[in-house]
């Protein structure tokens, strides 16, 4: 009779251990989990959108057609660009526009570089100068280089024949170029070489009637 109420008590104290035990447990799992999911990751989230730098043009939308006013049928003024997201880490942008469905090869028709990382914009029109930071009428800066053209500044989309695409490339890059201006296109790619930290492009679609 004792050796079975012994049997009885012995298997109700371990019933009572197993039920203590798995309740801490379950409660260090609730807390590890209610700790995981309160981590503020604002600040993780924010960073991946400020390092995404992203270019656009309130004239058209990417890989739409690029308004006449923009081409050698219209003004020939370059068009506004705006951008953002620029890395922390940046020292200056590059922009580079140029088309490469172009019939004898891809046609450079914009470089600007050396551009302060505090410019978010580019108005229209913009003066066909070499250095754009002597302009004390705009916030401005950035040298200016050469286009196919053989000129400085903007050259206007003016295909001979078919729809061509109008590539507006943005780079952010770790340090100045240090370049004159009146650079070309090549010159420039072979300078910021290992200098990239973000791109971005924006493209933009011309036909002649």
């Amino acid at each position: 009779m004792n050796r079975q109420l012994n049997k009885t008590i012995f298997a109700y104290v371990l019933c009572l251990i197993f039920i203590v035990i798995s309740a801490v447990c379950m409660a260090d799992s609730l807390a590890i989990e209610e700790s995981t999911s309160s981590v503020d990751t604002t600040k993780y989230e924010e960073r991946s959108r400020d390092m995404a730098l992203t270019i656009k043009s309130p004239a058209f939308e990417n890989g739409k057609k690029i308004p006449i006013k923009y081409t050698c049928d219209g003004e020939s003024v370059s068009p506004p660009l705006l951008w953002e997201g620029i890395p922390d880490s940046a020292r200056s942008l590059v922009l580079i526009s140029d088309d490469p469905d172009a019939p004898m090869g891809t046609w450079v028709h914009w470089v600007v570089y050396d551009i302060p990382p505090k410019i978010t914009e580019f108005p229209e029109n913009i003066p066909t100068v070499q250095d754009l930071a002597n302009l004390e009428e705009q916030n401005l800066g950035g040298k200016q280089g050469m286009n196919s053209g053989g000129k400085i500044g903007y050259y206007p989309p003016c295909p001979p024949s078919g729809t061509h695409r109008y590539f507006f490339k943005l780079y952010a890059l770790d340090a100045m170029l240090e370049i004159e201006p009146g650079a070309t296109k090549n010159e420039i790619l072979q300078a910021m070489h290992g200098h990239v930290i973000a791109e971005t492009q924006l493209m933009g679609l011309y036909s002649r009637k």
